[in-house]
């Protein structure tokens, strides 16, 4: 039987069951606290903007009920970022470390069982109506097997085993990204109409079937790229669990420590590249959701549907854009420039969208906004050894779930604090910051990444004469 690499699969089912929630998520919190405040359901009227029936009303209680509900949608969601991202910061960093040793599967599997444990909380709370504080639970609870982090870590670490070439390996990470694009495109547009026919119970349902299809694939089908060493296991003074341990605990740590000259200074600011965009670029994204919520746009759940499915394909014409630049030879940190800068045109644009038509029109400036994550991806992979890619992925995904979550949480709290005056200032602020990867980006252009490829040649260069050195003592 011929054995199955292929995790494209698992990224993209996993992409369209996770995000045919997401979007459910925050509305499905803020018709609980719509309720709770005005003691009446959540306004549903075909095509009729509750924005357009709360100026046509005479009550003058509206906007008073509608910012007390955004205020406590926000601070629910600080509550559920801040409780789930210790204990998944802590499960990435293990697991996606010790597949270095243990196997690349078990960094997938973990957090695709703990999506399984989420989505069935989700739906527990809505069929029994539950207290909504309980979904705080749920995601400490499904956080303890890892999150998104933990799984794109693995899979990244996993791809890095079948690629070898540089331009493979951009390509195929840019292609997991594109994965998760078009699929949560389409999870998106669907969302909308499933909430309208169906209520919130049919689409947590349908998440959980096609999560655990998505586990029995993991499982089952995908095979394994890296295959344990019995060295891993010998017992140590008694301790037979101590050399995995120390790998764990010091395998980022070596990895940093390790790199030599140029190749050490190139890593560290290719990763404040990579963190620093994160935090001003997919922070910000976070609150679109609750900011197309709000006066004066007040969309239904359609048109958020159809606004995050055009914000996915980004993914889409990033990879367009990437494999285009890539064929014309075009430098990488060029092509991390390019991206910066279109994601910082976009924030600026939806930091001044009042009406539905330009709310469509700013995904236009961010259509590039997706491409400097597969690109530094691929060359943070080239500068450590094959032995280290796990604990390279992993260490990156502890970084970008630690600090993203916790921008993800202190946006919120700017966002509610600037909702009475400015409640675009939080997008001004996140384009403010994208000015800080770009100067990384300025400063390892000017040191050179030649000299970190040098390092890592001779690094493979020691190696293969280390191996040589045990194989004729042998």
């Amino acid at each position: 039987m011929k054995r199955i690499f292929l995790v494209e699969p698992l990224v993209a089912m996993y992409a369209f069951s996770f995000f045919l929630i997401l979007p459910l998520v925050q509305q499905y919190v803020y018709r609980r606290f719509w309720l709770e405040v005005t003691g009446t359901p959540y306004p549903i009227s075909g095509n009729t903007s509750r924005c357009m029936e709360n100026n046509n009303s005479s009550s003058s209680n509206d906007s008073s009920y509608h910012e007390e509900v955004q205020r406590l949608a926000s601070q629910f969601s600080t509550y559920s970022v801040i409780a789930s991202t210790i204990p998944s910061l802590i499960v990435t960093l293990l697991l996606v470390t010790h597949s270095d040793r243990g196997g690349r599967k078990i960094a997938i599997v973990m957090p695709l069982i703990g999506s399984v444990i989420y989505t069935l909380g989700l739906l527990t709370v809505s069929y029994f109506e539950l207290n909504v504080y309980l979904l705080i639970l749920v995601s400490f609870s499904s956080s303890l097997f890892g999150g998104l982090g933990t799984f794109l870590g693995g899979v990244f670490a996993y791809i890095a085993d079948l690629t070898k070439g540089d331009r493979e390996k951009t390509l195929r990470m840019g292609g997991v990204e594109t994965m998760i694009g078009l699929f949560s495109g389409v999870a998106s547009i669907c969302t909308g109409y499933f909430l309208n026919a169906a209520g919130f119970n049919w689409p947590f349902l349908t998440s959980v079937i096609f999560q655990c299809l998505n586990l029995a694939y993991a499982i089952f089908v995908l095979e394994e790229t890296v295959t344990p060493s019995p060295s891993d296991f010998v017992p140590i003074n008694g301790s037979p669990q101590r050399s995995v341990w120390k790998q764990i605990i010091y395998g980022v740590y070596d990895m940093f420590t390790r790199a030599r000259g140029g190749g050490q200074k190139i890593l560290v600011l290719l990763t404040i590249i990579f963190i620093s965009f994160a935090i001003a670029y997919l922070g910000a994204l976070s609150l679109v959701t609750l900011y197309e919520l709000n006066e004066p746009l007040c969309w239904d759940a359609i048109l958020i549907g159809y606004g995050a499915a055009l914000s996915t394909t980004a993914f889409i014409t990033s990879y367009l854009g990437l494999a285009v630049l890539t064929c014309c030879h075009v430098p990488q940190l060029v092509i991390v420039a390019l991206g910066i800068l279109s994601a910082t045109a976009g924030l600026i644009t939806l930091a001044f969208a009042k009406t539905t038509f330009l709310m469509f029109m700013v995904r236009g400036p961010m259509l590039l906004g997706m491409m400097p994550f597969p690109v530094l991806r691929a060359m943070l992979s080239k500068i450590v050894s094959t032995s280290e890619q796990g604990a390279l992925f992993a260490a990156i995904s502890f970084l970008e779930n630690l600090t993203t979550n916790v921008a993800t949480a202190v946006f919120y709290s700017i966002y509610s604090a600037t909702l009475d005056w400015c409640p675009g200032f939080l997008f001004l602020l996140s384009a403010g910051l994208c000015t800080i990867p770009l100067i990384f980006v300025g400063l390892v252009s000017w040191i050179g990444v030649d000299v970190a490829e040098e390092v890592v040649v001779q690094e493979a260069v020691e190696e293969d004469l280390v191996e040589e050195r045990e194989d004729n003592g042998s």
